[in-house]
């Protein structure tokens, strides 16, 4: 392992920590530029929203065969590889811009290999965290990948992208193909072998001549988490709860502006205060759920998401709206840096590429169907109609799960010791 002794975190980790500060930088300038170009071209909502569809389909097409490979593969060399490749699609989405060649079409494309790069991506960088640390500075190490990314990607990416956009139209997406490269760089200095069955900086672990098929091995990760009663509790969790908040989210415009009485800048602060409470809440992360334990922490999140839901579905005061943001961007981060580390901690490192990619299956394919799901119930029920459908779930879902977080459970869950094989 090349965690530094003590508590430091060590200069691999400060390589992934750059480049994924980096990396973030420039995905939230594309967040912010492609909507504005696909809006320069159609007025139709359906055209806009198709976008974020065709980044987020792939986590349902391709995320169970990405974890796969994963363990196949070097994770490290996974990563560079994809950078460089979507380096080359930003790229060239920015150059047909900039040529005024860019359509619909093309952005569509594009996002669509983005997000098949992502599953890859994320899979691949969730599975070789834990050979670049050590167990017990995992959630240290969630925590500041969490703050870094909320600082560039959710408050500087945001008016970047909009000033870059309005100076030139493809700034952005060539800042983004910068980013990209210069990740892939900083990962490729990273010293070692990234592969499962191996140690970072060692040779390869032994390997079955007769390897099981691809395919048998992804039914293994899946029945492996489906196994696990709170790897498995959080993962159907967060998609139940995810298709609920990717739903209400995406119709906050239109409660900032009809419901609220908030212009565009408004609109934008209650993102601000999202950003700030998942900054604080990555700041104080490891503190907090060292203090409190993990079972607090996930518990009072669940209370959280019920009453987000409630709070946006009565109130029409734009301050309540924005502190209830901010205390679901604390709660958001503590989450993250829980589940994240509890799923590195506990799962065989043979098998982590496929226990994340079927985790995230679940997970990110709520965000896909919540991002249908919001703009239909609105348009049929009322605006109001998916924070109350969110608010019902999330106190089912609450109720249901409530037990599988005691401290009992929790408490012997950190005692265990790593698992190293399957």
């Amino acid at each position: 392992m090349n965690a530094s002794r003590g508590t430091r975190l060590g200069s691999q980790f400060t390589l992934v920590l750059t480049a994924s500060t980096i990396s973030a930088l420039g995905d939230g300038v594309t967040i912010v530029a492609a909507p504005l170009l696909i809006a320069s071209m159609t007025s139709s909502p359906l055209v806009v929203s198709g976008a974020v569809f065709a980044a987020t389909l792939p986590w349902l097409l391709f995320s169970l065969l990405s974890g796969g490979l994963v363990d196949r593969l070097d994770r490290r060399r996974v990563m560079v590889v994809v950078d460089w490749i979507r380096a080359a699609t930003i790229g060239a989405l920015g150059v047909a811009v900039a040529l005024h060649r860019g359509g619909v079409i093309l952005l569509y494309a594009a996002m669509f290999l983005l997000g098949t790069g992502e599953t890859l991506f994320r899979a691949a960088s969730l599975s070789m965290l834990p050979a670049v640390v050590r167990p017990d500075l995992l959630e240290r190490a969630n925590g500041r990948l969490s703050a870094a990314r909320t600082v560039v990607h959710d408050m500087i990416a945001g008016p970047l992208g909009g000033l870059l956009f309005t100076a030139a139209v493809a700034a952005p997406f060539l800042l983004d193909a910068g980013s990209f490269a210069v990740g892939a760089v900083l990962l490729g200095w990273l010293s070692g072998t990234f592969r499962a069955g191996s140690t970072a900086g060692g040779a390869p672990g032994t390997r079955s001549a007769q390897r099981p098929s691809l395919r048998v091995e992804i039914a293994e990760g899946v029945r492996w988490l489906l196994a696990h009663r709170l790897l498995r509790t959080l993962a159907v969790l967060m998609g139940l709860l995810n298709v609920t908040l990717t739903a209400a989210l995406s119709i906050l415009v239109l409660l900032a502006t009809k419901r609220l009485g908030l212009g565009s800048v408004g609109y934008g602060l209650l993102f601000s205060a999202l950003a700030v409470g998942g900054l604080l809440g990555a700041l104080v992360g490891e503190r907090l759920i060292r203090r409190f334990t993990a079972s607090v922490t996930l518990r009072v999140g669940l209370i959280i998401e019920t009453v987000f839901h409630l709070t946006m579905a009565l109130s029409t005061s734009p301050v309540a709206v924005g502190a209830i943001l901010a205390l679901f961007g604390v709660h958001n981060s503590l989450w993250t840096i829980v589940s994240t580390s509890l799923r590195q901690r506990l799962t065989p490192e043979a098998m982590l590429g496929r226990v994340n990619s079927a985790y995230l299956f679940l997970v990110a394919g709520g965000n896909a169907v919540g991002a249908l799901l919001g703009g239909a119930v609105a348009t049929r029920f009322g605006l109001t109609a998916p924070y109350w459908i969110g608010f019902v779930v999330a106190a089912a879902v609450t109720a249901a799960t409530w037990r599988v977080f005691d401290r009992r459970t929790m408490a012997a869950t950190y005692a265990e010791p790593a698992r190293v094989s399957a």
